[in-house]
This record gives structure tokens, sequence and C-alpha cells, in this order.
């Protein structure tokens, strides 16, 4: 079974500070079949970086993080400008405005992937755009 995963469960995954840090280490260490889009890695990257939790990683010592821990066990998703633009499309239709979207871009990748669940940390986020059909939204367990 293939699991999309958002930044918030890899920033989880890498932070033990996180709440969740222990329920997104061990899918991340599970060995299942995991994938998100390139654009979650920079996404990780800006949160690791800039301040948001109580530390502040350098760049360098983020991009390790990311290198070392994330990518050997996530695949990505292919994705092109006409799937960018269909996804766009898509979320006119079902009501995303503003940042909403780049929530709604990991949706449409999981879809695009066949991916069964969509796991994330921001349920509410993907709770008001998910349909029929879309892969299930779950969040880790809490520490």
């Amino acid at each position: 079974m293939k699991i999309y995963l958002d930044s918030t469960v890899l920033v989880a995954a890498v932070t033990d500070i996180e709440p969740f840090h222990e329920g997104c280490a061990e899918l991340l260490l599970s060995g299942a079949a995991l994938c998100m889009l390139p654009h979650a890695v920079s996404e990780t990257f800006a949160t690791l970086t800039g301040g948001r939790l109580s530390l502040r990683l350098s760049p360098a010592m983020a991009t390790k993080l990311i290198e070392v821990n994330l990518l050997p066990r996530i695949s990505f998703v292919p994705w092109s400008g006409a799937d960018h633009v269909s996804a766009l499309k898509e979320a006119e239709r079902r009501g995303v405005r503003g940042g909403a979207i780049y929530d709604y871009l990991h949706l449409a990748a999981a879809r695009k992937a066949k991916a069964l669940k969509l796991v994330t940390l921001n349920l509410r986020h993907y709770q008001a755009f998910h349909r029929s059909g879309d892969p299930e939204i779950l969040q880790p367990m809490a520490d």
C-alpha cells in the first residue's frame, strides 16, 4: 500500500520536540511505500530553517537531515506542468483558495500516485476539500 506524506510529517519525524515525533518517525522507518511531491522537501527545509519551531536549524543541518533521514525512504511522485494546471482547475471546482492550494496539491499528487492514505498533521486543512474517492486522510498518534 502506498502512503503519501506531507511536509508536516517529515518535519515531525526529524524533530524530537514535535508532539507527533514518535509516530512520524515510526512511519518513516516502517518500510512502507512512502511518496511525496519534491515540493514537500522545500516546505520541510523552510520549516526547519525558518524558526517556526522552538529551534532554527542552519541550512546545512536541515539539508543534511533531509538528505540522510528522509530522501532514502521516500519516492517522488512524477509531476508535470500539465498535472499542476489540472490540479489548479480542480481546486477551483472544490472551492480551494489562498494558501490551501499547497495542501490541495499534495492531495492531487497522492491521487496521482494512487496512494490509499495521505498522512498529515493538518487534518482540518485537508478535510475542507476532501471528497469521496480521495485517499484516506490520517494523522499519526501523538507521543
